[in-house]
């Protein structure tokens, strides 16, 4: 009987504890973050292709730059705020434009492992700015701004913000590799044949300009190569 008549009064000193511990995550929300995040940090997600990068501005928020059509054809905020889709981000790089969002933490990693400042090494030779210089860098060129996916991408954003210079380790990769490519003998004897193949098949059609031209092309490869 006695513990029937307690009961309530216990209860009662339950309730608030449970309320303000309730009110208290609502006030700090990413919180959890904040113990593995600094503002101005340089976050990167491994992708499939390619690696997507952005900067931490605390609250369990990332500034990052994306590829996205959205803007162009609508002007209302809820839409463009949506999770963007693949076939947003394919005709953002065809078009060419792009935005600088702020999306949670969870929506940029999209559930993969965030690496924390790992351009800290590879850019020793400049040391990163000052931290809130670099989240006021980030939070300065949200909206739409023109993308590409060579010469102005998502890594190109964070190094400005966070280094003071516009520049990506993944399109210079890009280009080696294609260098590499273009110039490799083996590719030069596959356009020199294409070549020659060519110029028998079509040899009735082709004037003595288009001949040598097509004949001149994989030979200046191959030297080149």
């Amino acid at each position: 009987m006695l513990t029937l008549c307690l009961l309530p009064l216990f209860c009662a000193a339950l309730t608030p504890t449970q309320k303000k511990k309730s009110e208290q995550e609502e006030e700090e929300p990413g919180s959890e973050h904040e113990l593995r995040f600094r503002r101005g940090d340089l976050l990167e997600v491994p992708r499939t292709l390619f690696t997507h990068f952005g900067i931490y501005l605390g609250g369990g928020r990332v500034a990052h730059f994306i590829p996205d059509v959205m803007p162009v054809i609508s002007s209302d905020p809820r839409q463009i705020q949506k999770m963007v889709t693949n076939t947003r981000l394919l005709f953002g790089v065809i078009l060419k434009r792009g935005s600088v969002r702020v999306d949670s933490v969870e929506d940029f990693a999209y559930g993969s492992e965030i690496l924390i400042n790992p351009m800290d090494k590879v850019c020793s030779s400049r040391p990163p700015l000052d931290p809130e210089t670099v989240a006021l860098r980030a939070e300065r060129l949200r909206g739409q701004v023109p993308y590409s996916l060579l010469w102005f991408n998502c890594e190109h954003y964070v190094m400005y913000c966070r280094y003071g210079t516009s520049m990506s380790f993944q399109t210079f990769q890009f280009c080696k590799t294609v260098r590499r490519l273009v110039l490799s003998r083996a590719v030069a004897k596959a356009m020199w044949l294409l070549g020659a193949g060519l110029v028998l098949y079509v040899h009735a059609a082709l004037s003595t300009c288009t001949l040598l031209l097509s004949l001149l092309m994989p030979f200046l490869v191959w030297m080149a190569s």
